[in-house]
């Protein structure tokens, strides 16, 4: 796993279920996955020890870590 970037969270969020990781605005959001495909808009990463998905207009990028993007298809 490879840490691709790390933002600020613009606002709250609180995800629909426990696949997704929920955070405050003002908290460092770290990114190891963005998803394409069907659900273009969601991204992978950890808020502190949590890891899940959320929706990447959430997120205001601060720091890219790679150069490299692993691309990860979804249903």
């Amino acid at each position: 796993t490879v840490l691709m970037c790390r933002g600020k969270a613009k606002q709250d969020f609180k995800g629909p279920d426990c696949r997704f990781v929920n955070f405050k605005k003002g908290e460092a959001v770290y990114v190891y996955y963005k998803l394409i495909g069907g659900s273009t808009e969601l991204w992978a990463g950890t808020v502190g020890s949590n890891f899940g998905y959320f929706p990447k207009d959430l997120l205001e990028i601060n720091h890219n870590y790679s150069k490299e993007e692993l691309e990860l298809t979804t249903d």
